[in-house]
């Protein structure tokens, strides 16, 4: 069959998106699902970060490329193998198809699942094949999704079943935005009711972590950002204290604020900086938790006697630590009863033919999250 997408057809490319136009929408060919595969119509899919690092060049994947890894959909067909699904059932696509047998699957971390990880590095499906191509030559697959275009081929282990009737621009942010955010704070940081919590970058991730710190019941939750305008909607989700991280006296606020430091510090900004603040506001014996992807040459540099002598922890998280079977349905339950206002986080909706006009709002900070409506 053929399906419109958007094409990345190299990288780097230099903004603004909408003069340089890095993604060209095209119709291509896209094969029918193979044996564990699933073809899903995409109903709705999100902007986020980690797409505009393929296009900027600070993630660096094998293009062509269709990109789009945080969507919602329902499914089209099945290939052979697939039974615990139907046609037209809804689902969420996840960025990282975890194979379940691997030994990170057998722990219960499917988030570093060595094959799909393996897979998302070359482009291809978890079946190590690629579903897509235009004129006759094969297309990449962005993190085993590609969900810029109106269909996709997945595997079935990118999916979980959305049993909630919700609106396909709010579905779409649980399959990162919400998984990466809210997970990192319940699943990878373990904050406890009463605990201390600051957020560092308030992106769409970010704002998830402050959602995900305040349903664990933080308080004090801290957020920390450049932009005034995410600062105040931090405060109308339920901060109670905001500070411009571009002052010079950032860390110093924060931990007067906190009397010393905050017990959790959550970076998501993706950039080495945000990590440094993070790790400058955690308190003795705290924890400092990065979700933010910075460019894989940037290093930081951290003290050892610092580590040891105040029993500090860095830890890293990735897909907020989630078993996607699991949290996708409890964060969309949490979503229904009020707790996680994630609705918040969509700035605005478009047509997939303004994608790169989109992406140039999203570099410059003006939305947290925006959705492409297929």
């Amino acid at each position: 069959m053929q399906t419109r997408a958007a094409i990345l057809g190299q990288a780097p490319v230099q903004p603004p998106f909408a003069d340089t136009r890095p993604l060209s929408i095209e119709t291509v060919d896209l094969a029918p699902p193979g044996p564990g595969e699933v073809l899903v119509r995409i109903q709705a899919a999100g902007l986020c970060h980690s797409d505009l690092s393929v296009i900027d060049g600070a993630r660096p994947r094998p293009t062509p490329m269709v990109l789009g890894h945080e969507a919602t959909g329902t499914v089209e067909a099945l290939g052979e193998g697939v039974a615990d699904l139907a046609r037209g059932d809804r689902v969420v696509l996840v960025f990282v198809p975890s194979c379940g047998h691997c030994p990170a699957c057998a722990t219960g971390r499917p988030a570093l699942c060595e094959p799909g990880g393996a897979a998302n590095g070359a482009g291809t499906l978890l079946s190590n094949q690629r579903r897509l191509s235009r004129r006759g030559q094969p297309l990449h697959h962005h993190l085993g999704v590609s969900a810029f275009a109106d269909y996709a081929v997945v595997a079935r282990n990118s999916l979980v079943p959305l049993r909630a009737d919700l609106p396909p621009a709010i579905a779409a942010l649980f399959g990162c935005a919400v998984l990466t955010g809210v997970g990192a704070a319940i699943n990878t940081a373990g904050i406890r009711p009463g605990q201390s919590a600051a957020v560092v970058g308030l992106g769409g991730v970010g704002l998830s972590a402050l959602l995900g710190a305040l349903a664990c019941g933080a308080h004090p939750v801290l957020a920390l950002d450049v932009n005034d305008d995410k600062l105040r909607l931090a405060r109308e989700l339920g901060a109670t204290h905001t500070i411009n991280a571009a002052d010079p006296q950032a860390a110093e606020q924060a931990r007067e604020l906190t009397g010393g430091g905050v017990d959790h510090a959550l970076e998501m900004a993706g950039a080495v900086p945000a990590l440094e603040l993070a790790w400058r506001i955690t308190r003795r014996g705290g924890t400092t938790t990065t979700a933010g992807l910075a460019h894989p040459q940037r290093t930081l540099a951290l003290s050892p006697v610092q580590l040891v002598a105040e029993e500090r922890t860095l830890k890293g998280s990735y897909i907020g630590g989630c078993i996607p079977v699991r949290d996708v349905p409890r964060y969309v339950a949490l979503y229904q009863a009020g707790r996680l206002p994630v609705d918040r986080l969509l700035s605005s909706t478009g047509p997939l033919e303004d994608i790169n006009a989109a992406f140039d709002a999203l570099a410059q900070g003006r939305t947290v999250r925006h959705v492409v409506l297929m």
